[in-house]
């Protein structure tokens, strides 16, 4: 099982026609952008919402561990391990963590052997066993084809089990650029091309990114995220926007795409 599939001519479509432009491009474009950050490092988003606390709390909500306690879950995307093991501390009856970097793969298992839970883990591309749960953290907004990911979980959740997701910032954010933003909405104010071309000039030599795609952007807004739910082999049984503390008191329907920081939503199989 991949759980990165190549982008399809259709998936490729949609983001094509989604596709927000920025105004700013060309050499000037490029230049602006290396006068503000030579070597591409800036001070937004550098995790400091996960020091000295849970991700799992921060981003699931501190009721989420109650719903693995001796469950098999699946971390689907789990990196380096760090919420698989966490996980298997906290009541989980197995955790199986799937990637598709063999890196990440040997990172998690050493980290599972260090914390004494390497007996209730297991790390692999790909499963054939179904879970009671499967978690999915900050990744809706890199898959290359959510669509696709949906119907891979469908195969690895049980018919009563259920895909719990977080993920963020979401496409219109301030920081919906990722590592492409540096500064609020820069993704808006530089076209593609001269951040790619700004991108490409730091970091792997070895990537040579035209696409947002490239740098594992999908433009995931919450409107687009909803019409792939209805479109899945799922549906919401909880969906939740937690806005971004200073804009919490302009948060509301009309202003979500802008005003939320996470996405966080329960998924269980519709009805067939």
């Amino acid at each position: 099982m991949e759980t990165k599939p190549v982008l399809g001519c259709e998936a490729q479509k949609r983001i094509e026609s989604e596709r927000v432009m920025g105004v700013i491009g060309g050499y000037v474009g490029y230049k602006l952008l290396k006068s503000i950050s030579e070597d591409g490092l800036t001070s937004w988003m550098d995790g400091s919402a996960y020091q000295q606390a849970s991700k799992l709390d921060v981003l699931l909500g501190s009721d989420f561990v109650n719903t693995i306690k001796g469950k098999t879950v699946i971390d689907f995307g789990c990196g380096t391990g760090a919420e698989a093991v966490e996980m298997a501390q906290r009541g989980a009856a197995k955790v199986i963590g799937i990637d598709i970097h063999q890196g990440n793969l040997e990172a998690a298992r050493i980290l599972a052997e260090r914390a004494g839970v390497s007996d209730l883990c297991t790390f692999a591309t790909s499963t054939d066993e179904r879970a009671d749960v499967i978690v999915s953290i900050d990744a809706f907004e890199h898959f290359e084809d959510p669509l696709a990911i949906l119907q891979i979980m469908r195969g690895l959740v049980k018919t009563d089990g259920r895909v719990v997701a977080a993920f963020g910032p979401t496409w219109y954010h301030p920081l919906g650029g990722h590592t492409l933003s540096v500064f609020p909405w820069s993704h808006f104010v530089f076209t593609e091309k001269a951040l790619l071309r700004w991108r490409n000039s730091f970091g792997s030599t070895a990537i040579n990114r035209t696409r947002f795609s490239d740098e594992g952007l999908n433009q995931m807004t919450i409107g687009r995220f909803e019409r792939l739910i209805a479109s899945s082999p799922f549906q919401f049984a909880e969906l939740n926007l937690i806005p971004i503390r200073k804009l919490r008191p302009f948060a509301n329907r009309f202003t979500r795409e802008v005003t939320t920081s996470v996405v966080r939503c329960t998924l269980v199989p519709g009805e067939d």
